[in-house]
């Protein structure tokens, strides 16, 4: 994987000028909260709320978002932090505390290539650029985390009391991208000292005030599969003169995922699903080579590791008898995120106590991406869905331009 790094580093001097915490600011937002949920109306929820507004009106693509760690750099240090950017790209880190470490937090920044729809005041500035999965929440709840733990820590200070132990709020980038910006916080050595670490993702289907656990997979793996066939092309009249590539690949759409279901444990759950094909442009010739690529998903770990080998194997022996060339690439995305049982535990017991004994639901198992499975590859940790769904509301989706998440979900998370 490619990227560009941040022309210049973010700094002091360079970051934008930023209110400071926690002083209130008036709200942007034309109607209030709904009655009758939890609101914002504190100090530190009012300015948390409009630092997630300034977010997601400016968002920035994977490996891009350099305004977005200057806001944070900058609010950070405003709140008397000392964050520290990730060398030669975007993105930074906190500690809050002293003594060892005793926990991770990451947060996602980056957005999507989606033009939103939502017609919000602080609808997104930039055409085709969008926060429609949540992230701008994701990296506001990590923020109010870091300054929240500080104000905390302080007023404890001032009293002759001095927690120990640090706690570390990674600000990752690039988690839109396969295999993700989570690599690249692991190579810098983020999580070497940290004996777990913990995620959240906004879930568009579940309510506020509830989270979403589960022990064990709570996201897919999610690999790329490209296939190209080529062959000795034709005139329609006569297929049985070429190697009918178009042929070849109907068969290799439809039979392959079969295949992969009787030849991989149906409790591993595995999935192919091809978004594109492509062959030809005339009616009456068949063309001497074909694409055909998709996403293969698959929740156990295990069998995440050779069902690469496996689809491989299949495409070549299911398209054999057209006598066609094939060539497969197998892009490797993201292993499943394995949520720890104790870590999974630990985040169980916080929202009964932070939100009620009835706020914690069973997740579902998603078939979808996410890289903090290689933070979790490495140390014990645990992300768990938050709700962001009006009670009573509009049911939303993740990844749509008209995704629009209770603002009050900053405060639950």
């Amino acid at each position: 994987m490619s990227y560009e790094a941040a022309s210049s580093a973010p700094g002091a001097e360079g970051a934008a000028s930023v209110p400071s915490p926690p002083a209130p600011v008036p709200s942007a937002q034309e109607q209030g909260p709904p009655a009758g949920a939890g609101s914002l109306a504190d100090e530190l929820g009012q300015w948390l709320q409009e630092r997630r507004r300034e977010l997601h009106a400016d968002p920035e693509l994977s490996w891009q978002e350099v305004r977005t760690t200057e806001k944070l750099v900058g609010w950070l240090r405003d709140a008397g932090l000392e964050p520290e950017m990730l060398p030669d790209t975007t993105g930074l880190y906190v500690d809050i505390g002293s003594g060892p470490l005793v926990a991770g937090f990451r947060g996602d920044i980056d957005a999507l290539p989606v033009t939103e729809l939502t017609g919000l005041p602080y609808a997104s500035r930039h055409d085709g650029v969008a926060h429609s999965c949540g992230h701008d929440i994701h990296t506001t709840v990590m923020l109010g985390l870091a300054v929240g733990l500080h104000r905390r820590q302080q007023a404890a200070a001032a009293l002759g009391h001095e927690p120990q132990g640090r706690i570390r709020v990674i600000f990752q980038p690039a988690e839109e991208t396969m295999p993700g910006g989570a690599q690249e916080v692991i190579r810098q050595g983020l999580l070497s000292s940290l004996p777990r670490v913990f995620a959240l993702h906004c879930d568009p289907r579940l309510e506020l005030g509830h989270v979403g656990t589960r022990i064990g997979a709570i996201t897919s793996a999610a690999d790329v599969v490209k296939v190209e066939v080529a062959g000795h092309g034709g005139h329609t009249s006569r297929p049985h003169l070429t190697e009918d590539v178009v042929s070849a690949l109907g068969h290799l759409a439809t039979t392959v995922p079969a295949v992969l279901s009787r030849r991989i444990d149906v409790r591993s759950v595995v999935s192919l699903v091809w978004g594109h094909i492509q062959a030809g442009s005339a009616h009456n010739a068949i063309p001497s080579v074909g694409q055909l690529t998709g996403t293969m998903r698959v929740l156990d770990a295990d069998a995440w590791r050779t069902a690469g080998d496996m689809v491989t194997e299949v495409i070549e022996q299911v398209a054999a008898p057209f006598g066609v060339d094939v060539s497969v690439e197998h892009v490797r995305g993201v292993p499943p995120v394995i949520n720890a049982e104790r870590e999974t535990m630990l985040i169980e017991a916080a929202s009964r106590e932070v939100l009620g004994e009835d706020s914690v639901i069973l997740a579902e198992q998603s078939m979808g991406g996410e890289d903090f499975a290689w933070m979790t590859n490495e140390i014990p940790g645990a992300m768990f869905r938050l709700g962001t769904k009006t009670p009573g509301g509009e049911d939303f989706d993740l990844h749509r331009g008209d995704y629009a998440p209770d603002e009050r979900a900053i405060e639950a998370g």
